[in-house]
């Protein structure tokens, strides 16, 4: 049964790691292809590459690590007897052994997840292999090593104390940083925290008055739709007695206090204006304008984007738009619904917070109907949402369930969604009849891979059902087809069927434009042009589009995602930017 653990899955990865040593001074066709199932996957994640990256099928695999190997030197692979032992487990319909193994490069210390399957003959061979960088020889990350001791100023009654300290850190009167991270989310704050252990000097600037303002600001109602226990940030996890669904304020005080623990660099109320870069100084020249008003140019080596979205609001072209003669907003511009009681309101958009915003005017007694543009992907909160976090609800340590998540190729990833959205079909089978009924289109992905890939594709196209879809059904909250909507008018909007919809306030929860834009507007279109798009897929379906990693243009790199997202791959791009700071790789990927 999954879960077991007996000798007789130790000792076949004991041998395949064994195996694997053996063959790689001379990883050829005869001694590595054998290990490999002939459809098997292997993810680098630094380790061999200094690259994100996937390769498919056995030959493909030993191709690579025939290019690899000699100069990463791995050995020393065996199973790491600190973390979650071998097991038995399905992954995507498969029954498989899987096991944490460390290993040691010539980079710096390793480790990897290894998924073993039987070949036609019933020898193992591995299904699936991760290899990832954790620390760079001599460059290791001071959390979890040694303390600092604060003697400078713990006996010194006449010098700086701690916060005399912080405030000059903070300032860069007389210096420049290496790293500019651009915003202050959860993307921005974990790669900031992960440089920062790295000793690599970061500044984090936002437009916001204070950190935790991209959600202190947002709408009244709002909390995470996804459970407490996979959000955590870099270093230090949410405290226990943390609600499952965390409420949008007690996040934003969070990161406020993160920002503070974690000694990060932050100026707020500070607009970045993009910049330019010199490639002979290997440096960027950046316009920053203060919370005073004042201009300040800075040279630092790495800009980070860590915007999520572009922050650029998505307004579509909605024929006579600019003829309504009342309020129009944009969803991130929504507060809450109290000065909206009794009266019309149109919501343009049926993704989180199209329904979200619905809801809350409909708490606070306002006339509310959805304009659905497209189909969306709909699944109750719980336990369907949940579903592909099922891994993070075992009990096993933070650090195993990430790194058990990260090794899974996305192809494979692809199919375990693809049967989970099978599931989601059965569980919300009433719900889904309901919205049928009333008109409203659902999907589940181009190729039923759910939400979850409609997120990396294209960021959004989905709702979890805290109980607007409920009203929906119930007719409590009205729901038109945009295709049958003429225009909109100085009253509202002008159906072809001759009707008229009145509105007191549209709403556009329209999303927002994506990077490639902010990009071509801060930076330019060389700039742009040499980084190419940015998040879903690359053509293979192997990995995201300049995620993560060195991009087409020197020192310019990008964070997004989830919490998870971010504090999983926070990590590898924290070291690639220190091995390029220490000159072990350069800044721009070989072809």
């Amino acid at each position: 049964m999954p879960g077991d653990i007996n000798e007789t899955m130790l000792e076949p990865v004991r041998r395949w790691l064994r195996d694997f040593e053996r063959a790689m001074p001379r990883p050829d066709l005869k001694s590595a292809e054998r290990l490999f199932h002939r459809d098997g996957y292997w993810r680098d994640l630094l380790a061999f590459t200094w690259h994100i990256q996937t390769v498919s099928g056995a030959r493909n695999i030993v191709e690579a690590l025939e290019i690899y190997a000699e100069g990463a030197e791995p050995s020393e692979f065996e199973i790491d007897a600190n973390r979650t032992p071998p097991r038995l487990v399905i992954r995507a319909g498969m029954e498989i052994i899987e096991a944490i193994f460390t290993f040691k490069t010539a980079y710096g210390s390793a480790n990897g997840i290894l998924r073993l399957i039987q070949d036609g003959h019933g020898t193992p061979v591995a299904w699936t292999l991760l290899t990832a960088l954790e620390d760079i020889k001599g460059f290791e990350e001071t959390i979890g090593n040694t303390r600092p001791t604060g003697t400078s100023y713990s006996r010194d009654f006449q010098g700086p104390n701690w916060f005399d300290d912080r405030r000059m850190a903070t300032a860069y009167a007389d210096r420049e940083p290496a790293v500019l991270v651009v915003g202050a989310g959860q993307a921005g704050l974990s790669i900031a925290a992960r440089l920062t252990q790295l000793n690599v000097d970061t500044l984090v600037v936002d437009h916001e008055q204070r950190i935790g303002d991209n959600w202190r600001n947002r709408y009244h109602a709002l909390s995470l739709h996804n459970q407490v226990h996979v959000n955590h940030f870099p270093y230090m996890p949410f405290p226990p007695n943390w609600p499952v669904y965390v409420p949008k304020d007690k996040l934003a005080g969070w990161f406020e206090a993160y920002a503070e623990s974690m000694e990060l660099n932050c100026w707020t109320n500070t607009e970045f204006s993009g910049g330019t870069y010199d490639r002979q100084a290997e440096k960027w020249s950046i316009e920053l304008t203060l919370a005073d008003g004042k201009s300040r140019e800075m040279h630092p080596r790495h800009v980070i984007m860590a915007t999520g979205a572009s922050g650029i609001a998505n307004r579509p072209d909605i024929p006579g738009l600019a003829d309504f003669a009342a309020k129009i907003i944009h969803s991130s511009g929504y507060d809450e619904g109290s000065d909206w009681t009794d009266r019309n309101v149109l919501i343009f958009g049926t993704g989180t917070s199209g329904h979200d915003i619905a809801q809350d005017l409909y708490s606070h007694g306002a006339n509310v109907t959805l304009v659905q543009r497209s189909p969306t992907m709909i699944l109750n909160v719980e336990p369907s949402a949940q579903l592909p976090y099922a891994l993070y609800g075992e009990g096993l340590p933070l650090e195993d369930s990430d790194l058990i998540t990260t090794s899974m190729p996305f192809q494979l990833m692809r199919k375990s969604h693809q049967m989970i959205t099978g599931q989601i079909k059965m569980l919300d089978r009433d719900l889904l009849d309901g919205l049928s009924r009333v008109g409203f289109r659902t999907d589940f992905g181009w190729d039923e891979s759910g939400w979850q890939f409609k997120y990396l594709e294209r960021g959004g196209g989905y709702y979890f059902n805290v109980g607007c879809s409920d009203l929906i059904v119930d007719g409590k909250i009205g729901l038109v087809q945009f295709a049958d909507i003429d225009g909109i008018i100085a009253e509202g909007a002008r159906m072809r069927n001759g009707d008229t919809l009145p509105a007191d306030l549209i709403v556009l929860a329209t999303g927002y434009k994506g990077q490639d834009y902010l990009v071509r507007i801060l930076f330019g279109d060389d700039v742009a042009d040499r980084v190419g798009p940015i998040w879903g897929f690359d053509p293979e379906q192997h990995e995201l589009r300049n995620m993560f990693i060195r991009t087409g243009h020197p020192g310019l790199w990008f964070i997004a995602g989830s919490f998870a997202q971010c504090r999983i791959y926070s990590k590898y791009l924290g070291l690639q930017i220190k091995a390029c700071e220490e000159g072990l790789i350069p800044l721009v990927r070989p072809p």
